[in-house]
């Protein structure tokens, strides 16, 4: 018999250690089954965040559930150094063949974002002690990045809230750090979007310079900026300008697209709507909805120039680890990409997410409490502001963001409310990143429970500011 203290109390080291919370029993299409542990009462929601923008395909899909069936009686684990398997051939066959003809010719499969970024890294390295440069081994990322969580995606990692768990991570010195790319609250006051942009170039140039540019190995930038910022989209002619940069000092030019990337913001590389098609990134990672959730899977996308060098080298990468190219998570990410391309679904959250773009810009922007409307595709975030001529935060006690997030579940839709899009810790946010299959009518739904969960959090707070 279970007793009560069995039903409150936590037994999983995750989120909250104490306290057990709402679970997930299930989901079709683009809606969450949940249940509360302690009541059993189960309710229906909006899958509106896909977890962590995980979903692509969303929830029960039957010929996902078919392809898990067969994968099952025929799919045998092999360790990828010894035997390989044709599944994780055909995923990297089928992405570099859907990327821009040249982009990439070779692909690494790994189970989360935090290892994608770990091995590029490691490739980096050894690409580097393969052109005989063995200095550069360090790497340049962003302010108010997230690149994982894991130590070295960690160091690479640019949120302030995280800076207590540094000391464990790569030091400082190798980890070099120049200013995020958020013209919300980086433009100073008359500066256009094009003299901001060239400052940040500069500041890019200079911290090569103050660094040695022989001793850098790449620059990491998320083409489009998640959870640390609320979505923001690179501004006009950034990325270009940064990737001259990082070339002409010898660098790789690092794109990390783990929750932006695979259709997520339209197009099926993010950088496809800000770079040329032949000047993609030297190396990738992506992942998130790569396996839409049925699997644990993400991954290193590699450009002919970085697979060359060790082609013609050694030929073979260093180390190795258990689940690499896994056979059963290749197989259902294969599946899973397959209909995402039959179905025209990277098209949908094009024109579905500048639909939902609109309708938050319309519905909520001029509310009080809304700074600014960010993203592309189905990749939309809200900036919270307590004052929008200033742009001022909220006190980080009345934790808005989070709040938000369970007036927006309680009213049955999941949104990523939180915090840090100011500065790292300061500042609430909330990110919308539903499946690609949803449809204009469902975004009609969302946005209505978005805006009565602002009403409801606008009265609560308004009280709380005044006492």
């Amino acid at each position: 018999m279970t007793s009560e203290s069995q039903k409150t109390d936590s037994i999983l080291f995750q989120h909250n250690v104490t306290e057990r919370g709402l679970m997930s029993v299930g989901g079709k299409g683009s809606y969450l089954y949940i249940e509360d542990p302690i009541t059993g009462e189960r309710k229906t929601v909006i899958d509106g965040s896909t977890g962590a923008a995980i979903g692509s395909l969303g929830h029960g899909d039957e010929d996902i559930a078919a392809e898990f069936a067969a994968a099952g009686k025929e799919c045998a684990y092999s360790f990828h150094v010894y035997v390989s398997n044709y599944y994780a051939e055909k995923l990297a066959e089928f992405i570099i063949n859907r990327s821009p003809e040249g982009a990439f010719s070779s692909a690494l499969f790994v189970c989360s974002g935090s290892e994608a970024n770990e091995h590029i890294m490691r490739i980096s390295r050894q690409y580097f002690l393969e052109k005989g440069e063995p200095k550069r081994i360090k790497f340049i990322s962003r302010n108010q990045s997230y690149h994982g969580f894991t130590a070295g995606a960690l160091a690479l990692t640019g949120q302030k809230k995280f800076d207590d768990y540094k000391a464990i991570a790569m030091p400082s010195t190798q980890i070099l750090k120049t200013s995020v790319a958020n013209p919300y609250r980086g433009m100073k006051e008359g500066e256009t979007e094009k003299e901001y942009k060239n400052r940040l170039l500069a500041e890019l140039e200079q911290t090569f310079l103050e660094a040695d540019p022989s001793t850098v190995a790449g620059v990491f930038i998320e083409t489009v900026s998640g959870s640390s910022l609320a979505c923001q989209t690179p501004l006009p002619g950034y990325l270009e300008g940064a990737r001259e940069i990082i070339h002409k000092h010898g660098a790789l030019f690092i794109s990390d697209e783990v929750m932006s990337g695979l259709g997520r913001c339209g197009t099926y590389h993010a950088w496809e709507q800000y770079l040329p098609k032949d000047k993609g990134p030297d190396l990738q990672s992506i992942g998130k909805t790569l396996g839409s959730g049925f699997v644990t899977i993400a991954g290193v996308l590699v450009s002919p120039k970085v697979k060359k060098v060790i082609a013609e080298g050694s030929k073979f990468t260093m180390g190795a680890q258990s689940f690499h190219g896994h056979v059963f998570n290749c197989r259902i990410a294969l599946a899973v990409q397959k209909k995402i391309k039959e179905k025209k679904l990277v098209e949908n959250s094009r024109e579905v997410g500048d639909y939902l773009g609109k309708l938050l810009q319309d519905r909520l922007g001029d509310h009080k409490y809304v700074g600014c409307i960010k993203g592309a595709g189905l990749f939309r975030g809200i900036e919270f502001v307590q004052d929008k001529s200033t742009k001022q935060t909220f006190p980080h006690k009345i934790n808005f963001g989070a709040r938000f997030g369970d007036l927006c579940l309680k009213n049955g839709l999941t949104v990523m409310g939180g915090s840090g899009v100011a500065d790292g810790y300061q500042g609430d946010q909330a990110l919308l990143c539903p499946a690609y299959i949803t449809t204009k009518e469902l975004a009609d739904s969302i946005v209505d429970i978005l805006e009565r969960s602002l009403n409801e959090i606008t009265a609560e707070v308004d009280t709380d500011l005044e006492t």
